[in-house]
């Protein structure tokens, strides 16, 4: 039996195959303009991953999650990301019991209990602030190629400059005034990544932050950002093999549970 988890975020498209019970493959992808045109697309290079016939009709069951999941017209459920997320931690490391995902557009905070079960989340979708785009906007301002770059770069920072704008546009202000005072650049994108992580550490702040901590979504890549979470919580945070995947991975588990229920 063959099932799929899609998750449809603003930024990138994953989808996650699983047989059996075991993860099989899995893309990512940018989702671009058209969000059909994505999820068709990656789906299609997951089955391929995984050797399977391109087409859907080898799948037994799917689910589709992500701010645009209901846009998946071939999948047989949708389910809110923060509980795919939940199921997708829990799979890769049983201990989760604390989960912080950022994303392209939106962070989230999930609090889950030993079974992986969610008891409680906060989730920042209105400001970028806390997001993957405000790492993009401070890598154009600071001039740095990419976001990938800018991780180790706030690693080298000895004194990250305070960045205090709760707003994406007010704080690239902010950067953009003390780029021109001649504030090192490290110290500048040290300052960005402590900011960001403040805004983060914010928003979990109604929840009980506690280990097994786990960092996912694509941000997670960022080793600056983690970092700096770190010092916010006061703890290790726990990084999958591939974070970007874990809401689809959840997805597809559900897929799992979904076909046997069935049969």
């Amino acid at each position: 039996m063959f099932v799929a988890g899609i998750d449809v975020g603003a930024a990138t498209a994953k989808a996650v195959i699983l047989g059996d019970g075991k993860i099989l493959a899995y893309a990512i992808r940018p989702t671009g303009y058209d969000v059909k045109v994505a999820t068709n697309k990656v789906i299609k290079e997951a089955l391929e991953k995984a050797g399977l016939s391109a087409s859907i009709k080898g799948l037994n069951y799917i689910v589709s999650t992500g701010y645009a999941r209901e846009s998946v017209d071939f999948a047989n459920k949708t389910v809110t990301e923060i509980i795919c997320h939940a199921k997708g931690a829990h799979l890769m490391i049983p201990s989760t019991r604390f989960i912080i995902d950022m994303g392209g557009q939106d962070s989230k905070a999930i609090e889950v209990d030993p079974e992986g079960n969610v008891t409680n989340f906060a989730m920042n979708d209105k400001c970028a602030a806390g997001t993957g785009r405000f790492l993009e906007v401070m890598a154009q301002v600071l001039e740095v190629e990419s976001v990938a770059e800018m991780g180790p770069l706030a690693l080298q920072s000895k004194e990250p400059c305070s960045i205090s704008s709760t707003c994406t546009v007010f704080a690239e202000t902010e950067v953009v005034v003390l780029r021109a005072e001649g504030k090192d650049r490290k110290d500048l994108i040290g300052g960005v990544h402590k900011a960001i992580s403040a805004r983060v550490a914010a928003m979990a702040s109604s929840l009980t932050v506690r280990p097994d901590a786990v960092f996912t979504g694509g941000v997670a890549k960022n080793v600056g950002v983690k970092k700096f979470l770190e010092e916010e919580f006061g703890m290790e945070l726990l990084v999958p093999d591939e974070p970007q995947i874990i809401g689809a991975l959840g997805a597809a588990l559900i897929a799992q549970t979904e076909l046997v229920k069935q049969h």
